[in-house]
Parts: structure tokens; sequence; C-alpha cells
């Protein structure tokens, strides 16, 4: 059974706020801007949305294009015809409990990422204390520091945990000898690895966001915001700015700026295919959206 982009529209769209006003879909129609990314072919999209849902070959759920569940292409999306995208680092994503999974679009990065991705549900987070040196938290606040400026801040930490174990003097002197050299490697170690190996995510909805944030073994990781740039998401939360962008657009961004202001290399795509996926519905909606204000328009006439 063919499953045309209204009734799909309905199924992504389900348990969620009304759509956005005529007006403002014509302004999403005016622009688009995930026209210039470097996408693998969606053609395998394209025909499973007009197939319709399918079975998850791991759980037996009915899922759409893939499951939320076991995170992992539905039986008539081929795993060998969805893109992998290789990263620069590891990725954490701590989901609110109350996050609905079918809307989530984190998932998207463990799809496309899996070796990559983790996505943990709050309150299950990783231990981060001793590793806080080359891990970064992606939020917003007065703390916050810019992705250019992640290498100092990472390095400032690395030179504080070295100055606090020089002061160490407590212990009797015949071990300080075998400590002082153990401290020496250790130092070693940690100026040898003063990049930044893991960024972590928070998803879900910005009016809970605190929970997760305020928990203590997040609380010592250095803050990291992204540059403004404007969602295109299909969900738009209700009474927030156009720049509170959707967690996989977050992690794309992040990663773009991260590879031009921090690696120092030129951006050619090469995490576009992140948004596989949610270009795909994004263009299914848009245009699903901009029918129906045409066929709105048509009959107002």
């Amino acid at each position: 059974m063919s499953l045309n982009p209204s009734v799909f529209l309905q199924e992504i769209e389900e348990n969620n706020s009304k759509f956005v006003k005529a007006n403002q879909t014509t302004s999403i129609a005016s622009e688009d801007p995930l026209q210039n990314l470097c996408l693998a072919s969606q053609e395998v999209l394209q025909k499973a949305q007009q197939s319709g849902r399918s079975k998850c070959l791991k759980c037996g759920g009915s899922r759409m294009f893939y499951c939320y569940t076991c995170y992992v292409p539905v039986e008539n999306v081929p795993v060998e015809q969805i893109p992998l995208v290789k990263l620069p680092l590891k990725i954490d994503i701590i989901k609110h409990p109350n996050e609905t999974d079918g809307k989530s679009t984190a998932i998207h990065a463990k799809l496309l990422a899996p070796e990559f991705v983790n996505i943990y549900t709050y309150p299950c987070i990783p231990e981060y204390d001793e590793k806080d040196h080359e891990v970064a938290l992606v939020f917003p606040g007065p703390q916050s520091i810019s992705i250019k400026d992640i290498s100092f801040h990472l390095q400032k930490r690395i030179q504080n945990k070295i100055r606090d174990q020089n002061n160490d003097l407590d212990k009797p002197s015949f071990k300080r000898k075998k400590t002082e050299e153990q401290d020496c490697d250790l130092n070693d170690s940690m100026c040898k690895n003063t990049i930044l190996k893991k960024i972590v995510f928070i998803d879900s909805t910005w009016n809970q966001t605190n929970k997760i944030f305020s928990d203590e073994r997040l609380q010592g990781l250095l803050q990291v915001e992204l540059k403004t740039r404007k969602t295109c998401f299909w969900r738009h939360q209700k009474g927030k700015p156009d720049t509170f962008l959707s967690t996989i657009e977050a992690i794309y961004y992040f990663l773009v700026d991260y590879h031009t202001d921090v690696l120092k290399e030129k951006y050619k795509g090469q995490y576009d295919n992140l948004l596989f996926f949610y270009s795909f519905m994004y263009h299914l909606i848009k245009n699903a959206r901009c029918s129906g204000h045409k066929e709105t328009a048509k009959h107002s006439h």
C-alpha cells in the first residue's frame, strides 16, 4: 500500500503540536536551508515512503524508515544503502526519559554513525570525572565557551591537574620518588592527549534540559556553546526562538564548526549525511504543508 505525503505527515506529527500558521508556512516554503548538502542518494527512502511501514528485523515492530527502539533501519530500507559517517570524535547523547523515542532526532546520529555515537537514557550517565580534560558538553550559558576555544581550555584543565599533582607533598618521602615518576608518565600522557575526544549532547525539550544539565556528573565538564543558527525542525517548540536547534542539527553544526575552527581543515561536506533522514523528512513535510496551503488558498478564492 502506498503512503502519500499527507498520511506520512500525520504519522510523524502524531500526538504533537498543531502545524505552524499559514503565514509561517509561506516563509518556510520560500527557503531551503538544506538544499546544498552533499547527501547520499535518498532513493531508498523514497521507495520506503511509497511502500509504507515495514518490520524491524530485531523487535518485529512496525516502523517507517527505521526502528527508534533498536536503532536499525527497517526491512524495506537495506542497511547497505544507508550512508555511514566517520566522525572525528565520540558522541554521547543523554536522552530525557520523557522524550518520545519516535520524535527524537538523536536516533539519526546513532543510525548514521553507529561506531561513534552512544545514547543513554537519564538517569543513566557515564562517569566523566577522570576524563574531564578530553570531554565537553554542548550547552548554552554564562560559563560556556566558543568551539574555537576548546583546545585552549582543555589545555588549561590539564595544566591544573598537573599543578595539583605536583602540589601533593603529603606522601612519605620513600614513596615520593616512585609517585613522581608515575606523575611524569601521567603528565606526558596528558600533554599528548589534549584534543577533544568526546562531546556530550542533551536530548530533550528545552523545558526539561535543566534536570539533566544540573546533574553533578555533568557539572565538571567544559561547556561549549554553538554559533547562532536557525532551526528548520518541523516540531518547533512553542514559545521558543527559532535558534533552538533539534538534537541532530546541534550535532551536525557542532561538527562542521569543530572541523573548521579546531581541526583547521576545509569543510567539504564530510558530515552532511548526518542529515540524511532529517533532510528527507524536512522536504516531505515542507511539500505536504505547501500543498495544503495551496489547497486552502484555492478554496478561499
